[in-house]
């Protein structure tokens, strides 16, 4: 990051991009072991897709494979979605969040109240379907580890910062998983949900959101800790961390590692700093 002219700070950034199971690009270690955190929502959404089919509005499972910014339109998904299963904010599982805080504007309500529509249709109990011996985590854990190519019982997992369960694994499975998702009737859904509606996956200026408007065919998300995963148009997986868990270098190291494999995100590659006055006072560019 440039500040003027001068170079104010450095953000290391590992990648891997995995095409038809073999590594074709890197960055540092891509082996890095880490967590997927909300990078695995549209995986954590393969169950609501699975029990509704094409039924199922796309702004719905959209807004269950987001990170969203609780903008009105997204509150409005989470809401059909807390419909369908026939609960309301206090049924959510994640804390509050937003300015006045609710559950509803929790970033990762929406998956939540997926979570709770798939219960619905299950006849599964829906108190505590946060947890890792409930049904509802363990069918993601399954789905999961199945995309990873791992078996149950090797994914690291913790709780991740909404309640949930979350997974970690080297950045290189990480893309692997993602050159999955579109391998089965329900991915495909919730990839094509994702791409219809890249406004819902996390809002105006994100990463994810500005990488499927720019690339027609990826499906791309971020999580927590400075993490990006995707598929690309030719069906190539992706994953990048930044070492430090700040995700503010992330556009401009995707665009300087797709490039190399011929896609153009010129428009990420560098990313204005500003101050609070709104004026431009620097750059976050890749070295």
């Amino acid at each position: 990051m440039c500040r003027g002219s001068v170079l104010e700070a450095v953000h290391v950034v590992h990648a891997a991009v995995v095409r038809d199971g073999v590594l074709v690009a890197e960055a540092g270690d891509p082996g890095l072991v880490t967590y997927l955190r909300s990078a695995a929502k549209p995986f954590q959404a393969l169950p609501l897709a699975r029990a509704y089919g094409a039924g199922l509005d796309a702004r719905e499972l959209a807004i269950a494979s987001a990170s969203h910014l609780a903008s009105d339109d997204q509150l409005d998904a989470v809401g059909r979605l807390l419909e369908r299963a026939g609960c309301g904010e206090d049924d959510l599982e994640c804390g509050p969040d937003g300015v006045p805080p609710t559950r509803l504007k929790h970033n990762c309500s929406g998956k939540h109240a997926g979570m709770l529509a798939v219960c619905r249709t299950r006849g599964w109990p829906t108190a505590g379907y946060r947890l890792p011996e409930h049904p509802m985590q363990r069918e993601n854990a399954a789905d999961v580890a199945r995309a990873a190519g791992l078996d149950e019982s090797d994914l690291a997992t913790a709780a991740d910062g909404c309640g949930v369960v979350t997974f970690a694994f080297p950045l290189d499975r990480m893309a692997r998983m993602f050159t999955t998702l579109e391998s089965t009737a329900e991915g495909r859904l919730v990839a094509d949900a994702m791409r219809a509606h890249p406004e819902l996956i996390r809002g105006e200026g994100a990463t994810d959101t500005l990488m499927m408007r720019a690339l027609g065919g990826a499906a791309v998300k971020g999580g927590a800790e400075g993490l990006l995963c995707g598929v690309l148009p030719d069906g190539s997986g992706f994953a990048l961390k930044c070492a430090d868990g700040s995700g503010r270098p992330l556009a401009a190291a995707a665009s300087a590692l797709l490039g190399r494999l011929g896609y153009d995100l010129a428009e990420l590659a560098s990313t204005p700093l500003t101050n609070s006055r709104g004026d431009v006072v620097g750059e976050i560019r890749a070295a």
